[in-house]
Parts: structure tokens; sequence; C-alpha cells
């Protein structure tokens, strides 16, 4: 909307585009803090600002990522991170050839080194994209060094203290869903989650 040059955006507009209704558009957008004028909607700019504020986007977040193999290389090579204020600025691996490499402009470390660099970084939150065999001890790791969120890619679900945020993110179950849905498309379902 902001593109196309429009001042205002409604709510209803909104929960059309997104699948949504009306009223939970009205109440999430209001925990942002952002009012609508009536007959108007949104001033499209005011609400992109304060979405942003809300979600911590609009403040640049350092973060570490551990495990530089495929995935964690393609999330370093992820441009769109930077525009939510995610700046991965350094990663770590155990494998010895890709200490002292440079991916998409980070530099990697060697494990041993890792919780003295974070401590170094100051940074508090990390990625973690390594094998699962290994992801309990690098998260324990982490939460030594002092991180207090971890972006989970791995398929175990990690053990730490409460004060430790942790986000999982189960590609598996993702892809599981789609090949349900499929299949409701396939049988002539509406495509509706069972």
């Amino acid at each position: 909307m902001q593109s196309e040059g429009n001042k205002y955006i409604s709510g209803t507009l909104i929960a059309q585009e997104l699948g949504l209704e009306p009223i939970q558009v009205r109440k999430d957008l209001a925990i942002t803090g952002i009012i609508g004028k009536p007959k108007k909607g949104y001033p499209v700019t005011t609400l992109i600002d304060a979405i942003e504020r809300f979600l911590g986007w609009n403040s640049v977040q350092d973060v570490v990522l551990v495990g530089a193999g495929n995935l964690g290389s393609a999330l370093m090579g992820h441009r769109e991170f930077r525009l939510h204020g995610l700046h991965i600025v350094a990663a770590f691996d155990k494998n010895p050839e890709k200490a002292g490499t440079t991916i998409h402009g980070v530099k990697v470390l060697p494990m041993d080194t890792i919780e003295a660099e974070i401590r170094t970084l100051g940074v508090q939150a990390a990625i973690l994209t390594i094998h699962s065999d290994d992801a309990q001890a690098a998260a324990d790791i982490l939460v030594k060094a002092g991180i207090l969120g971890i972006w989970n890619f791995t398929a175990v679900k990690l053990r730490v203290p409460e004060t430790v945020a942790v986000q999982t993110e189960d590609l598996s179950s993702g892809y599981a869903m789609l090949c349900v849905t499929m299949q409701s498309y396939r049988d002539g379902d509406d495509g509706t989650a069972p």
C-alpha cells in the first residue's frame, strides 16, 4: 500500500488480504498502540512504524549463527533479515576448514572460541543450524555465554532455563502441513486443514 502511494488502509482490507476477520485485525493492531480513523482506516506509514516498533524491527539485533553448513549459509545470505533488524555478526562451525572463511560477508570462527567471542561481541541471540546430535551441547554453551534467545532450526527440543527464549522452526512439520493441504486439494476438499 505504501509503495502504491496510499495514505490509509482499512482494517477490513487488511483482513481480506490475510484471510482474517476484521475484528481480529483491529484487536491485533491495537496492541501496537496505533489507532485507526473512522471511515479512513490506519495511516499506512504510521502503521508500518507501529508494527516495526512492536516487533523490535526498528532497531538492530546482533546475533551469532552456530553451524555454517548449507542451511546456516543460506540464512547468512538472506537479505531480508537486515530489513527486520537482524544482523548476523559472526558464525561458528566445528569444521576447521571453514574457520577463518567468510560466507556472505560473515566471518566463520572455530566452535572452541564461541563462548569468549559471544562475550566480546555482546550479542544476546543466536541462530542454531547444526546437526541435531550437537544441538543441546551447543545450546548449553550459548546459555553459559549469556545468550537470551535461540532461534532453533534443529529437530531437538532444547532444554534451557526459563529465562532463555527459544523459537523452534520445525521444517518437517511445515512440510507435513503442505502435504496434507496438497492432498486435500487433490481429493477435492476446500483446502482447510483437518
